[in-house]
Parts: C-alpha cells; structure tokens; sequence
C-alpha cells in the first residue's frame, strides 16, 4: 500500500523515527545557509529536544559561523584537529542516524505528483499500450537486438563480424543523447551540462579531457541539442533516447561503433547512425517484432493482471475510457486478450490503432478510418466514435470534436513523455501521468543502507566543505583538500550504483538530469506501472512536495520543537 493508505495507528507509531529522519536530513539541507549552533553536531534530535528548535534557527553563516568553530590561534595543528573533529563527530552523527532514515523508505507503488492533481476531477481516462497497458519481458530487447543487427548485416552489407555482439542489457539507461557527428552516447544534465563519466564512443569511456576539449567544456550549446521531440533535426545533431525501445538502439549504435574502431575501419558516423535507426524502425514497421511476440507471446509480455485489475476498477467507477496507440490492431489485440481476456474491447469507449503520435497531435489532416475486426480498412466518413470498433490513425482535433472529451477532466497515460505526453499538456490542458518502469528498481536501490548511508554522509561532507572553505591558512585549507577528495572520490559510487556507465535515469552527481526535467515539465504524476493507481480511491488528491529553492528556508516550521507534538489519543 502507499503510504498515505496506512492505518493512522501505524502512521503515529512511527511519528518519532521519522522526525528524527526529516530533522536530520532537513539539517543537512540546510548546511549550505545555515549553520549549527555549536561546532559539534548535536545527537539528540527527538521532540522536544535541543535539536528541533535550535537546529534549524537562523544562525551565523559564512565566515562567521567557520570562525566560530576554529579558533582564532594561528597554530596550524590546533586548527587541523579542531576540523577534523568536526568531520569525525559529524561522521559518527550520520552513522547513528542510518537506520533511522533507513526504516523510513518509499514505497516503490507510491504515485509522484509534479502538479497538483485530483482524481476526483478526472472523468475520462486514457491509455497508451506499450509500457503502460502492456508490459514486456528482456526476451523483446535482445530480439529487436538481434534483428536489426541482422538487417544491418543482411541490408545495408555491414560486415559479418557484427552477429558475434549480443545485447547488453544493463548497458544503457533511457533519455541519454547521442552526438550523431560525434559517435559519443551521454548522459546530460537539466542544465544541458555533460555528465563527466558518462560519455561512451562504442562500448568503452571516453576520458574526461577528452570531452572537455571536444565540446571546449562541457556544456552543449542549446542549438546542437535534439529538437522538440528528442529528435536529430533540422541542424540538430543530438538525439534523445526516450523510448523504452530505444535501449536496443542504443546498444546497437555502441556496438557497431565499437566493431569498428577495434578493426581499424574508417566509417562516417552520421552514416552509422541513419543505418542503425532505419534498421530498428523495419523490425517495428515491417511488423518482424510484432509476428514474433505473437507467435510467443508469454515469452515477451508479462501477464498483465494489474493492469487488468485497474481497468476493472475504473469500469466499475463509471469511468470513461479510451485507448490510443501506435501499435496496430492485431498486435494489440493478442496482448490484451492475453491481459485482459476477449472482452477487453467492452471496457473501452474508443479504441484508435496506428495512431502515429506524436503527429496525431498536430496534424489536423488525418482522418479517422474504421478497421474491420479482421483488418480491413473501409472508406466511409466516421461521424461518431463508437464503442466497440476500432479506428487507425486520425487526429486530436478531430478525436475532441467527436468526443468532446477536453481540459482537466481528461487524464492520460503514456511512457514517452514526448510522444505521448508533452503537446496533451502544453497544448490541451489534459491532465497527464507518465509511466516509468525503472522507477521502482531505483527507488528499492535508494532504499539500500547503502545508499542511504552514501548519500546521507556525501551531503553532510559536502556541507562541511561549504561552511569550512573560507579558512585560507595552509592548515585548513590541507584538511578541505582532503574532504573535497574524499568527495570526488565518492561520487562515482553514486552514479554505478544504479548503472555502471551512466548512472540514474533521474539524476547526474546533483543535478536532476535532462530527462527529469522534461518529466516534470509534462507530467502532472508519475509512477512504476498503472497498477499503482489501485492503492488510491478516486476522490485522492496528489499534492507535489513542496521542496525549498535554494533562497528558501528548507523547514518552514522551524521555530518551535512543540509544532511536531501531537498528543497521545485518548485510550
């Protein structure tokens, strides 16, 4: 269950842990504006104690505050173990805390708001079908691997050596860039600054001066990145890789680049990478992928009985429901007769096929046809969408004239937020909610002591390095310089944790990354898989964590210990 599902008994039993937790890690936040009243890290943070109120008052920063903490002689070694002092009981300070915060972790099936957002408003609800309805199993990765690897060998004369490369798995992360002219893959920060670390030619690293002298730095001036779409256009010479499907692909690319620069062959990189993408779009647009997930269709979805519960339970609600997807008719018909059972068509309103987003969104000059159930196109004008028949292509405009179905009340599900999600918010006021899949494996490696202890100590480092920085006496600055290696040095753990080359789809070292911030910008929540929505009634409301800006104080309440009293209920 999500945690805001939780018995209000057990929620209470839990009060004092998880103050203790926000104390500390709201503390550590706050290292970079404030300071703590006493050079030593306080150890009691329960209600009522020191450590509530006074942690988090309004306090000397800056020089001041380092001052304070050092004193003013000028022995070198006194102020060495005055700051080291410091590290240790701060170090000792977080270690205590680990198991609180750990005890405290995030249910992976919670729903994450950006926007504020009522299901109460919501009427209508649709759907995408790859990665939001139908789920599929790693076989279907190393399939599309393997065949337009094949494509590229049989059609376009690459060289025979490529069969001996098999799909890597845990190779790439989704919303990575790819310099077309360049041949490098890359992850990229909300900022547009390269994740140094995370630049790859083929299947190796390049080095971080490498890239510093390639792009003079390592920021990626706005008119070379992907357009709109993530797409290499119009001058544009970065691709982003949104779609779940695209990790074959990039797999590909790094493995054909890899091939060959190990042979010595002189190759044009914008050839490589037209010829890589032609090949992937045949296994999808000559329907090779489709066939064989039909033919072997329990090897490549994984059964579908959450989604099936939620379609349920939206049915029973009296809610709207429609379905639109690239995917063709027969392909989605399988699976959801394989998810949902031969009735699936009855819980859905309309059903569109072939739709091509992201232009059924733009594109005013498609209309609607009808598709027989076995295939066949007709001809006649569509006046109404039926329930029960199934409709290719079409468009938006169209599909809202139809329907009416339009602004807040309509809530849409899909896993490319480009494709599937940016021109419904920004351009229809429909209300989104995109469907990441790897959310739940890295919210149960953040949930790591691990990854708490990691994490926890290289913000409290940091912290220390902030607020130490301003002594310039050789002493101090010896002892920064050696935090501030420690620092570097843990900051790779960070990142192979979640995946060796590149790290989290979320976040580079501190940054959110190019991908976060395009996921909040066009999706008002977000979650593992639709089946979180069963944890929910219909009357929640997602509210957005209000976290501070960098001028805001990261506790609003801070000025009293007894604000986070609650009384004892009466037995």
């Amino acid at each position: 269950m999500a945690p805001m599902s939780l018995p209000l008994s057990s929620l209470l039993n839990h009060w004092h842990s998880l103050q203790r937790a926000n104390m500390f890690c709201f503390a550590l936040q706050g290292l970079r504006h404030r300071a703590l009243r006493s050079p030593l890290w306080k150890r009691n943070f329960g209600a009522g104690s020191y450590g509530v109120g006074q942690l988090l008052s309004h306090q000397p920063t800056g020089r001041k505050y380092a001052a304070s903490v050092c004193s003013s002689s000028s022995d070198g070694q006194d102020m060495t173990e005055r700051l080291w002092s410091v590290y240790n009981e701060t170090k000792k300070q977080t270690k205590d805390l680990i198991p609180v915060i750990s005890a405290n972790s995030v249910n992976p099936d919670t729903i994450f708001a950006n926007n504020e957002m009522s299901l109460r408003d919501i009427e209508i609800y649709g759907f995408d079908y790859d990665y939001t309805l139908a789920f599929y199993s790693s076989h279907l990765h190393t399939l599309i691997f393997n065949i337009a690897r094949d494509i590229l060998i049989t059609n376009h004369r690459y060289p025979e050596g490529l069969r001996k490369y098999e799909y890597i798995p845990n190779f790439a992360v989704r919303g990575l860039h790819y310099d077309v002219q360049k041949a490098l893959l890359m992850k990229i920060d909300a900022f547009h600054y390269i994740q140094l670390g995370t630049v790859y030619r083929g299947l190796h690293p390049v080095s971080d001066e490498e890239v510093i002298a390639m792009y003079e730095g390592s920021h990626v001036p706005l008119e070379i990145m992907s357009d709109f779409y993530g797409k290499s256009s119009h001058g544009h010479t970065m691709k982003q890789f949104m779609d779940i499907f695209s990790l074959p692909e990039m797999t590909l690319l790094s493995c054909v680049n890899d091939f060959f620069m190990r042979h010595n062959i002189d190759y044009e990189p914008v050839h490589l990478y037209k010829d890589v993408k032609e090949a992937i779009r045949d296994v999808h647009v000559k329907g090779i992928m489709y066939r064989a997930v039909e033919a072997d269709i329990g090897k490549y979805i994984c059964y579908g009985e959450q989604s099936h519960a939620v379609l349920k339970k939206l049915s029973e609600q009296g809610k709207k429901m429609f379905l639109i997807t690239n995917s063709p008719f027969d392909f989605v018909d399988r699976g959801m007769n394989y998810i949902v059972g031969k009735d699936w068509r009855d819980l859905f309103d309309v059903v569109i096929v072939q739709a091509d987003k992201p232009s059924f969104f733009n594109d005013r000059r498609k209309p609607f046809r009808r598709v027989t159930d076995r295939g066949a196109l007709l001809w006649d004008r569509i006046h109404r969408l039926e329930k029960g028949q199934i409709y290719k292509q079409g468009n938006l405009y169209e599909f809202l004239r139809l329907t009416g179905w339009r602004g807040s009340k309509v809530l849409y599900f899909g896993d490319h937020i480009y494709s599937d999600l940016a021109d419904l918010t920004l351009k229809h006021g429909w209300r989104t909610g995109a469907i990441i899949p790897e959310l739940r494996k890295e919210i149960k490696i953040m949930n790591t002591e691990q990854y708490v202890h990691m994490m926890t100590w290289l913000q409290a480092l940091t912290g220390l390095i902030e607020q130490m920085q301003v002594h310039r006496d050789p002493a101090s600055q010896a002892v920064v310089g050696e935090w501030i290696k420690e620092r570097e040095a843990m900051r790779p753990q960070t990142k192979d944790i979640f995946n060796a080359q590149f790290g989290s789809l979320f976040r580079t070292y501190h940054n959110p990354t190019y991908f976060s911030r395009r996921l909040s910008r066009f999706a008002d929540i977000y979650m593992a898989s639709i089946s979180c929505l069963l944890d929910y009634d219909f009357q929640h409301t997602f509210f957005p964590r209000r976290t501070p800006l960098q001028h805001e104080s990261p506790f609003w309440p801070e000025h009293s210990p007894d604000l986070f009293h609650i009384p004892k209920l009466q037995s």
